[in-house]
């Protein structure tokens, strides 16, 4: 188990990096509106698929997303952003099952 969940480290510093410093770059409604239905589920899709593709499939990592993502809500947003910390589980899950389609074959 140990090794299982060192191997999630880089996965989870860049999912990390995603929801508490992309924010930081919220300057106004419609850049927040780009970065958190765009680019921050884009960053934690493609890193859901790298870790699928690298380590096959994984319930942790959703999982990760989903404790990482909570926090922020009361950081850098509202307590409507609830509805988002599902969303990105589900997506990081998408992400994870598709990376895990082609686990292994080079």
């Amino acid at each position: 188990m140990k090794i299982k969940l060192t191997s999630l480290l880089p996965y989870v510093i860049v999912l990390a990096a995603d929801f508490y410093l992309l924010p930081l770059l919220m300057r106004d409604t419609g850049a927040a509106m780009l970065l958190i239905l765009c680019i921050m589920p884009l960053v934690a899709f493609v890193t859901a698929v790298m870790y699928g593709l690298l380590r096959g499939f994984s319930l942790i990592l959703p999982a990760m997303a989903l404790v990482l993502f909570v926090p922020t809500i009361f950081i850098h947003y509202n307590p409507s952003a609830w509805v988002y910390a599902p969303v990105y589980a589900v997506i990081v899950l998408a992400g994870t099952g598709l990376g895990r389609i082609f686990y292994g074959k080079k």
